[in-house]
């Protein structure tokens, strides 16, 4: 009796396995696991490397499963084996703690200090060709949530680097904001921007299903030396299954929570909110979840809140993650369910016009469809009036665009219209600025106050055009 006990004290512990026995689009079925969702387990593939899948759902004896990889090759009958916690990541780092038994299929990345300037997959592994990651702890992937009432409220705020954003949108660190934008108005290069600009002590950025031509794109050109070095890549492009692109989003957010917990100021850009939610649409349907809002089953909307809510002001004040997450409107339908679901749950939301943008006005914010809900905590009342009567004077001119295009707006019937005209162009260019430009919100609103206190040149005007609509002829008498 005691050397059975001694031999299974020293001999590895019997694996439960089990067996694929369907594969029908996305979804496999396995019989004989008994494992909970969320758990990671590997295919066999014959002499091939075997395949990463993660349990999504059961029904009765019959497990669900969502490969992280090829399934080309794949078999009847192949086995399905859960990972040991040890397995999760292999030659990526070491494990600071031991794995507890109710780790078992949890997977674990590599997190810390050795990710800054390093590019890396859903799975943690580098794509940058630097070498192996060094300096890095591999720890599970789903962190615990943060109790609201343990989170300092939002009252500092933080420079973006970009003009309109600082003076007119103010943001506050700890803030989740969004960007509503659809293809090709330039939302990329304003997340560069914030990258290149913010002040932050790291920046962690998810591309999550964008073109795969984007990711060096992004990184090389937009992002650029000076934002690479304090910056965190995590790319699930387009072509990776949706598992992978949802849990590149995850892994992201585990980044910048780590960073938070050291107590750093951390700026999380995600690009994009909605093709994770289209990839949790596609896992969705793919395991018989019914559709709810044109396609989209009701656990998208259950997912959203749930990535969201991760960011926010650490424990006690300690640490922060700003985040924003960028928002893609199909066919710039600002309604549209992911779009609408979002401006719900994040505090405010920066809305990119495309007339902006193929006007060559960029970055193409359009300030009147956009707000953000902490400035009033953040900006003291000076700042706040003057940006009021920024957006009064530029919403002023904006309604009376028609009008003023086609010659039929009366000088002097309104004076504040009036003033409006005058000021457009500075307005105008106030809220224009250059990618290579860096704008400082002490300058913003300094340039904001002489923006708006061109009083005398537009009462002169104002007078030179009231005359002059009274006597036409008076110009060319002159």
């Amino acid at each position: 009796m005691e050397d059975a006990r001694t031999s299974a004290s020293v001999h590895t512990p019997l694996e439960v396995r089990g067996s694929l026995t369907r594969l029908a689009g996305l979804v496999l079925e396995a019989v004989g696991l008994k494992v909970p969702v969320g758990s990671q387990c590997h295919i066999s593939n014959g002499a091939k490397e075997p395949v990463l899948a993660e349990v999504v759902g059961f029904s009765q004896d019959r497990a669900f499963l969502m490969p992280a990889g090829d399934t080309h090759g794949l078999s009847s009958g192949a086995s399905v084996t859960p990972l040991a916690p040890y397995r999760s990541v292999p030659r990526l780092g070491q494990i600071n703690k031991p794995p507890s038994p109710n780790d078992r299929g949890v997977l674990r990345l590599p997190l810390g200090r050795g990710l800054l300037g390093r590019v890396v997959d859903s799975h943690g592994r580098p794509m940058d060709h630097l070498g192996p990651l060094q300096n890095v702890d591999v720890e599970p992937l789903e962190r615990a949530p943060i109790n609201a009432m343990d989170r300092d409220p939002v009252r500092e705020p933080l420079d973006t680097g970009v003009r309109a954003i600082n003076a007119l949108l103010t943001v506050g660190r700890g803030q989740r904001i969004g960007l509503f934008a659809g293809s090709g108005v330039g939302k990329s290069v304003l997340l560069g921007m914030m990258a290149r600009y913010t002040k932050a002590d790291v920046i962690v950025v998810g591309l999550i299903g964008e073109r795969g031509r984007e990711v060096k794109e992004f990184i090389e050109d937009i992002l650029g030396v000076e934002g690479r070095q304090r910056s965190v890549v995590v790319a699930a492009p387009a072509d990776a299954p949706p598992l992978v692109r949802m849990q590149g989003a995850t892994y992201a957010t585990a980044i910048a929570e780590r960073f938070r917990d050291d107590g750093l100021d951390v700026l999380l850009l995600m690009d994009s909110l909605s093709r994770y939610a289209m990839a949790q649409r596609e896992i969705a349907l793919a395991i018989g979840e019914p559709p709810a809002t044109k396609g989209y089953p009701p656990s998208c909307f259950a997912k959203l809140p749930q990535l969201v809510e991760r960011s926010g002001n650490g424990l006690n004040g300690v640490g922060s993650i700003t985040a924003f997450y960028t928002v893609l409107s199909e066919g710039d339908d600002q309604q549209d369910p992911i779009a609408d679901a979002a401006r719900a749950i994040l505090d405010g939301h920066i809305v990119l016009s495309r007339s902006l943008a193929e006007s060559g006005h960029y970055p193409a914010i359009d300030v009147e469809a956009s707000a953000s809900r902490v400035m009033h905590n953040v900006a003291s009342a000076g700042h706040l009036e003057l940006a009021r009567k920024f957006r009064n004077l530029y919403s002023r001119y904006q309604k009376s665009r028609d009008l003023i295009q086609l010659g039929a707006y009366v000088a002097g019937s309104d004076p504040e219209t009036d003033r409006a005209i005058l000021l457009y162009p500075a307005l105008q260019r106030f809220l224009m600025q250059d990618m290579h430009e860096a704008a400082e919100i002490t300058g913003c609103l300094q340039l904001l106050a002489s923006t708006l206190n061109e009083e005398r040149p537009a009462r002169d005007a104002t007078a030179r055009n009231t005359r002059a609509h009274h006597n036409p002829y008076e110009g060319s008498q002159q």
